[in-house]
């Protein structure tokens, strides 16, 4: 299962590393992209839980390490108000088959 890391800036500038047991984050997130703070947790929310089921479906148990940054993005992220850039995503989806270069 391949893992995946992805840069943030939160509000204010600061940045925060962040990490995926799976490349589901690519169906959420897009880089270069702003998110609402509130809809940037729900979406990491919602791709983290997924990758940790990923995980659970694939090893029998669940992704300790997803829900720790979870827990870590909410955190980075309590009583802050504006918007969250994603800066980068690693590894990059490969370009669907056909696309044109």
């Amino acid at each position: 299962m391949p893992e995946m890391t992805f840069l943030v800036e939160w509000p204010g500038g600061q940045r925060q590393s962040c990490y995926s047991p799976s490349l589901v984050m690519h169906d959420y997130l897009t880089t270069g992209s702003s998110y609402p703070v509130t809809e940037f947790l729900a979406l990491v929310d919602t791709a983290l839980t997924e990758a940790s089921e990923r995980v659970r479906a694939k090893y029998g148990t669940y992704c300790t390490s997803a829900m720790q940054q979870l827990a870590e993005i909410r955190e980075a992220a309590h009583g802050v108000a504006g918007t969250v850039r994603v800066l980068s995503m690693t590894p990059q989806l490969p370009a669907p088959q056909g696309a044109s270069k």
